[in-house]
């Protein structure tokens, strides 16, 4: 007697390596999955906050903060749905005196939130990579604990840190705009219901990257440590996992094979610069910031994309550490504490 399919609630945000599973291209064994595509914003608070969905995107850094306060709602899977090199997307304003990341040094900075994974990593970068510490800059956080991860996680600002939350009726752009800010280490202007900046900031002017060559930085910063910074894992609700174990292994094979349909994509349509040599600068992997700024198809064959422990184990020790680095954590997380027993070997 064939059993029933599991009905289970899924929101992810959208791109190549999720459309698969979004639009019902690829499906889980023995899983009816009812998707929904959101903006991460807005994703990851009504996750901490409610509880919305069963299966869905998580931010790597709450997802540790919340396992080292002994919340243990979610279980992760090792899915990593997006990357990046989240340091190179820093903004500063073109009269700021800032000429180089050690520039920041004394600089009033803003970002959406604290402790999203996107500036933990940038944090991290700086301080590693540039020799500037979070305590060496005035930090202004957009969000309020109302619509943050932090607000659901209990986020205070870490010790020696100087955090100050930009008032509702103002924004990081209109701040960057006005001169109130010199830089913002992330900006987001997706509309959704936790994000409230909408200005263009590059067209104004006044704004310029901190990098004007993101794909030369990314290229470097992978070559000399090996990262290519993983933002969002997958969680499982663990009441239903514990009840239905085998739910794990079967959302991870249908990850994997979504992933595996999209990588076949855009590998075809790059086939022609391969054959040509016009690869050199970058590649872009996916539209928009989803960006691979590698430049061999040798390092894409190397499936820096991977899913699974082995091929990203470094990169999650390395979030553990910067998350306890910078306060975040008391202790560095366990990453069998924060991810489902029967996946930690793949």
């Amino acid at each position: 007697m064939t059993r029933p399919a599991l009905d289970l609630s899924l929101v992810l945000s959208i791109n190549e390596r999720t459309k698969p599973l979004l639009e019902g291209r690829v499906e889980a064994q023995g899983i009816r999955l009812i998707p929904t595509g959101v903006h991460p914003s807005e994703m990851f608070w009504r996750q901490l906050k409610y509880g919305d969905f069963d299966v869905s995107e998580m931010s790597m850094s709450s997802l540790l903060i919340a396992t080292s306060r002994g919340d243990r709602t979610w279980a992760g899977l090792p899915i990593f749905t997006t990357r990046e090199f989240f340091h190179t997307r820093a903004l500063v304003r073109v009269d700021a005196g800032i000429a180089k990341p050690g520039d920041l040094k004394g600089k009033r900075v803003g970002v959406p939130e604290y402790q999203q994974t996107a500036a933990v990593w940038s944090r991290g970068a700086l301080e590693h990579e540039f020799g500037v510490k979070p305590s060496d800059i005035t930090w202004y956080m957009e969000r309020t604990p109302e619509v943050s991860h932090g607000g659901s996680t209990g986020f205070a600002a870490p010790p020696g840190v100087t955090l100050h939350r930009i008032p509702q009726s103002t924004n990081i752009g209109e701040m960057l705009i006005k001169g109130e800010l010199d830089a913002t280490l992330l900006y987001l202007t997706d509309k959704n219901l936790v994000d409230r900046s909408r200005i263009d900031l590059l067209g104004s002017g006044k704004v310029r990257r901190l990098f004007p060559d993101q794909h030369a930085e990314g290229q470097r910063f992978f070559a000399k440590t090996g990262l290519y910074p993983i933002n969002h894992c997958v969680v499982v609700r663990r009441k239903l996992l514990e009840h239905n174990p085998w739910i794990a292994l079967n959302l991870y094979k249908a990850f994997v094979a979504a992933k595996e349909m999209a990588i076949t994509q855009m590998m075809a349509s790059l086939e022609p610069y391969f054959a040509t040599g016009a690869v050199g600068a970058g590649i872009k992997a996916a539209a928009g910031s989803d960006t691979l700024g590698y430049g061999s198809k040798a390092v894409i064959d190397a499936d820096p994309l991977g899913y699974g422990f082995k091929a990203s184990r470094t990169v999650l020790e390395t979030i553990v550490r910067y998350v306890h680095e910078q306060g975040l954590t008391t202790e560095p997380v366990k990453l069998a504490d924060a991810f489902w027993p029967s996946t930690l070997d793949l």
